[in-house]
């Protein structure tokens, strides 16, 4: 591990310190892979955010470039995953909104949403370095804010049985964390609205038809397609980076646009009543039973079943 040069294909751990967020080095195509490993249900808590965040900052103000054993090393690829076995993410942390809403702590929501595009804005913009390509690998169910964090990478290769959605909706609230600007920017504004204001949770077949998903991979072979792209794509790599480079430039995702959007949620989610937050922990409940026993398929499907 000493010489990286003598380890080409193998993967490398970056940093000593377990945290919810694992990262490891491939140097031989300067691919990073960064996993959630999260504690209790995988949502965006701020524990999680919070290491998201020491990981990535410093990747950002590196331009760029890692420090693995005292050796800078340029990135690449920074492909993003989860360890949550059929989970990539579930979302914000619905549980915390709750209390924060009843306790009326417009502050500390707000707070939070920040922290969440703290983390974001930096991937949307990859790091800051014109020469660095993010990936997101779905493997799992992404909903909510998970969905959004997949939509905030430049490529998104999925498993044919993950699942993704938006179902902020089914609780009275949208999904403010760049839902909107990055799903319109893929399938236009009003393809984006409707999935937003259907709260559907979709296959990653259909996503993939509709132009959401970039890759769709067989199940279990997810890492597999993330290196044969990479591998296909490495002769043009310049052309290609060039190109994501210019997509940002016609479309761009101001972190104004993101602050002003994620205000707009704080102000909505304040006006949550009862029976919007009963729903929310409903599905706070199915996130639960879904990560302890596995048997839960569908959370959005658990939670409306809860309330009939």
């Amino acid at each position: 591990m000493s010489n990286m040069r003598d380890v080409i294909g193998l993967r490398m751990p970056y940093g000593k310190t377990k945290t919810q967020f694992e990262t490891e080095f491939e140097p031989a195509s300067g691919t990073l892979w960064g996993y959630f490993n999260p504690k209790g249900t995988a949502c965006f808590s701020l524990g999680l955010l919070k290491d998201i965040r020491a990981h990535d900052s410093a990747l950002a103000v590196n331009g760029g470039h890692i420090d693995v054993d005292g050796v800078s090393s340029k990135v690449n690829y920074y492909v993003l995953g989860s360890r949550a076995p059929r989970v990539f993410n579930l979302g914000g942390d619905l549980a915390l909104f709750v209390l924060l809403i009843k306790a009326r702590d417009r502050e500390a929501l707000a707070h939070y949403a920040k922290l969440c595009i703290d983390n974001m804005y930096p991937r949307i913009q990859d790091f800051y370095s014109s020469t660095l390509t993010t990936i997101s690998l779905v493997q799992g169910d992404a909903l909510g804010g998970g969905f959004e964090c997949v939509l905030s990478s430049d490529v998104i290769v999925a498993e044919e049985s993950a699942q993704m959605g938006l179902p902020e909706i089914l609780f009275n609230l949208f999904p403010g964390m760049g839902a909107y600007s990055l799903l319109s920017r893929r399938i236009g504004m009003r393809a984006a609205e409707e999935l937003i204001l259907s709260g559907r949770v979709l296959p990653a077949k259909q996503l993939h038809e509709m132009g959401v998903i970039d890759v769709l991979a067989q199940d279990g072979e997810g890492e597999n397609a993330v290196r044969d792209w990479i591998a296909k794509n490495s002769k043009r790599r310049n052309g290609m980076q060039a190109v994501f480079k210019a997509r940002k430039l016609v479309q761009p995702v101001t972190r104004e646009e993101l602050d002003a959007i994620t205000d707009t949620w704080v102000d909505a989610a304040m006006r949550l009543e009862d029976r919007d937050l009963k729903m929310m922990s409903r599905i706070v409940r199915a996130q639960m039973r879904r990560m302890e026993s596995g048997n839960v398929t569908d959370v959005t499907a658990e939670a409306l079943a809860l309330s009939a």
